[in-house]
């Protein structure tokens, strides 16, 4: 055989090798991605459905542990009244709280007098001594409302503790809570909540530096149809973008305040590894929050609000935005580089795409 001839057939097999290689990791990335693309308009507020309650929630939800003043610094009230306001004006029909969330309870309930029809509320029982149905009336005494739509347990209790979710149940039955669910933190929380058919959803962390759980179990939690409520989506602020290596939070009722410097400067370079997602987004935090937005799997994503400001980039620029399956698998790649999320690294092994 000519040189020429087998150069060209070694040619044409290192065509095809590639050509495989690129069709493994665009049927990789169809599968683990689950990116979906419904008609969006960008910056306008859409809705998705809340699991199979039959509830209807914007897709970006109001995260109220802010505007309660121990979390992030403290808020004047009426700050927290006007941000509320302005997600209202927004399209934003979903909010999550906690009793244990400072005064949040309290100022969302001042804010719902009148308007209560006009929201999805969201909060939890956070292992109060005084029990669970006793504290949720006087959260519905705070909220000003009869019910809640959504209740959770803030963890998922095991073996001795599982009676809470008979009690859950009951409370459900009477009236008190439309739906239940648990705020949970593991894949193997995921795991024991998708086994429990009485519960209706649960909310997570997830954002481009904490891919699991979620990803670690989203083809579980496709099947399942449980509604998904996604936390932490601007991980503590940091996926604005606004924070340098040299950031301090000197304010005691900062969640942030203990963080060491060593956490702060290794989350922010973190962060930097993602800036090439902010030119087509519009801004870090666009970027941030269309990250859960692109899996049909996830209901809705709270973003802590506590400014009229704030509102005004959470709820006018996030909503509608999406990342088409390429943008996806590039952070992917993006994640496993920074080793972030061992699902990721575990599922691309599988295909070969990972050492």
């Amino acid at each position: 055989m000519k040189r020429r001839t087998l150069l060209a057939a070694g040619a044409s097999l290192a065509a095809i090798g590639a050509t495989s290689a690129w069709f493994a990791r665009q049927r990789t990335a169809r599968t683990l991605l689950d990116s979906f693309s419904p008609r969006a308009e960008s910056g306008k507020m859409q809705y998705r459905e809340f699991g199979k309650t039959g509830l209807s929630v914007s897709e970006v939800g109001f995260g109220a542990w802010g505007i309660g003043g121990k979390a992030y610094g403290r808020v004047e009230h009426s700050a927290a009244l006007d941000a509320l306001a302005r997600a209202e004006e927004l399209g934003c029909n979903f909010v999550d709280t906690a009793l244990v969330y400072g005064d949040s309870e309290r100022v969302l309930g001042e804010f719902l007098r009148g308007r209560r029809d006009r929201w999805i509320v969201s909060t939890k029982f956070s292992g109060q001594s005084d029990g669970m149905t006793a504290t949720l009336e006087k959260q519905l005494e705070l909220l000003g409302t009869e019910a809640v739509d959504f209740y959770q347990l803030h963890w998922v209790p095991r073996g001795k503790d599982e009676v809470l979710y008979e009690e859950l149940a009951k409370l459900k039955r009477a009236g008190k809570a439309r739906f239940i669910g648990v705020s949970l933190y593991t894949a193997e929380d995921i795991d024991f909540v998708l086994g429990r058919p009485e519960l209706d959803g649960f909310q997570v962390a997830f954002n481009l530096l904490e891919p699991d759980p979620f990803m670690a179990r989203l083809a579980d939690i496709r099947a399942s149809g449980r509604a998904v409520i996604v936390r932490s989506a601007l991980r503590e602020g940091f996926l604005t973008g606004k924070f340098r290596r040299d950031a301090k939070f000197p304010d005691p009722d900062d969640q942030r305040h203990g963080w060491t410097a060593e956490d702060i400067a290794r989350t922010v370079d973190q962060v930097e590894q993602f800036r090439f997602l902010e030119a087509k987004a519009g801004s870090m935090v666009a970027a941030a929050g269309r990250y859960p937005l692109s899996f049909a799997a996830v209901s809705t994503v709270v973003l802590g609000t506590k400014s009229a400001k704030q509102a005004d980039s959470n709820f006018g620029a996030v909503p509608g935005g999406r990342f088409t399956g390429d943008e996806l698998a590039r952070i992917r790649d993006t994640q496993v580089a920074l080793s972030l999320g061992s699902a990721w690294r575990r599922a691309l092994r599988r295909f070969g795409l990972a050492p």
